[in-house]
């Protein structure tokens, strides 16, 4: 086996488990940590790490303006709305059902794939869709999943960020971020981070918080997705975007799900009802559908 087929099936491997687990990471984190400072303290802290790491290795050099600008865009895209408006939305909706919606990003990308480069799908592709339709249909039809305003504003969050997403993903593969990966990964960490540091001061999020308010359980989540979630998880998915297509990337939508849904009933008390594992079976039997399609 070749080196680089090696590292692509560990980077697989890594957004598959690794992003599956921190949704209920980013739930624990938020419960005593403001959400869109957790955000940003977490890409702060990642990104400067890696932009350190990338010093240590002998690259002194100063990002070009041109790098820095592309990186910032993808940051921005992926990290602080992407990400942040989909942890916002967890205080509204529940972790295992955010991660099933989620599940419905191979959609968007094939959607904006077909809209922005004039790629159009398969039958297949279209079937995939159509099943998928009907999964997530059959998920946020229940109370449990989706019920009163609160649960709606979580909704608009996740869609906004999974828009977001896909818009970044597509980006990133014709955005000219400069030979260094682990130095551009850095860098959008870094901006997202800015980014959702002075949105979290507009709203005042820190006002009367202590950092003697943060649990044990945050603070354990909060290294987890610094670690794990963000230099691990998003090096590894940044990786794949330069070396595969993006819908094939978006594969982890198969498993980042069942990994959400296991942890949120095993250790968060989530329940999880007979049809939302239904749908669940239904959404990623379209999303397979999608991903398999030649487009």
């Amino acid at each position: 086996m070749g080196r680089d087929r090696l590292l692509i099936i560990l980077a697989f491997f890594t957004t598959y488990f690794v992003w599956g687990a921190t949704y209920l990471a980013n739930y624990w984190a938020i419960d005593s940590i403001p959400v869109f400072g957790m955000g940003a303290t977490r890409f702060l802290f990642a990104g400067f790490l890696l932009y350190g790491y990338t010093v240590l290795r002998g690259d002194r050099t100063l990002p070009r303006g041109r790098y820095l600008l592309n990186s910032g865009i993808i940051g921005v895209l992926l990290l602080s709305v992407g990400t942040g408006a989909v942890v916002w939305a967890q205080q509204y909706i529940p972790t295992s059902t955010t991660s099933l919606i989620i599940a419905f990003e191979p959609l968007v990308v094939m959607m904006m794939m077909w809209l922005v480069l004039d790629s159009r799908p398969s039958v297949k592709a279209f079937v995939g869709a159509f099943v998928s339709i009907c999964g997530m249909a059959l998920l946020i039809s229940q109370p449990i999943a989706i019920g009163g305003a609160e649960s709606i504003k979580g909704l608009i969050g996740i869609v906004s960020g999974m828009l977001c997403w896909g818009a970044g993903m597509l980006l990133r593969q014709r955005l000219d971020l400069g030979p260094n990966r682990v130095r551009a990964t850095a860098m959008q960490m870094i901006v997202a981070g800015l980014f959702l540091g002075i949105f979290s001061l507009s709203l005042n999020e820190w006002d009367g918080w202590s950092y003697t308010q943060i649990t044990a359980r945050s603070a354990y989540s909060w290294l987890f997705l610094v670690v794990f979630g963000s230099i691990a998880a998003f090096t590894a998915f940044n990786y794949l975007l330069g070396k595969v297509s993006a819908d094939k990337v978006s594969t982890n939508t198969y498993v980042n799900p069942v990994v959400a849904v296991m942890l949120g009933g095993l250790f968060n008390g989530e329940v999880i009802s007979a049809q939302s594992m239904v749908a669940g079976a239904v959404l990623l039997a379209g999303v397979y559908f999608i991903n398999s399609a030649k487009h």
